[in-house]
């Protein structure tokens, strides 16, 4: 099992996502209201409010999906990402994708995980 973390950067995408997710038998996943540093760093920092201009796609704030899925389903669901998005997960503003790997779960029965 694995922990699939998605930083969406384009909030308009979710809807979309979390509909691929349960077709793709995903059972559930945390949703969470996101800002980049850049963002923080250009509206907080004065001396770093240039850095707005180096950063064209970036958004005022993202969300970030938390998910466990099974071991076999990361590939399919990162091809299923960059096909919602339009672009290659590697593309710049397109988001992040990081996967860890899960040894236990508590507070979830274990029917939810299988």
């Amino acid at each position: 099992m694995k922990l699939l973390v998605y930083i969406l950067n384009n909030p308009e995408l979710l809807d979309e996502t979390l509909e691929v997710f349960v077709e793709m038998g995903v059972r559930g996943a945390t949703v969470i209201d996101s800002v980049g540093m850049g963002h923080i760093l250009t509206q907080d920092v004065p001396i770093f409010a240039g850095l707005q201009l180096l950063l064209p796609n970036s958004k005022p704030g993202n969300k970030t999906i938390l998910t466990l899925v099974d071991d076999n389903q990361v590939d399919i669901i990162v091809k299923e990402i960059e096909r919602i998005s339009g672009s290659d997960i590697d593309d710049p503003g397109t988001g992040i994708i990081f996967v860890l790997p899960v040894e236990q779960v508590y507070g979830l029965a274990q029917s939810n995980l299988e």
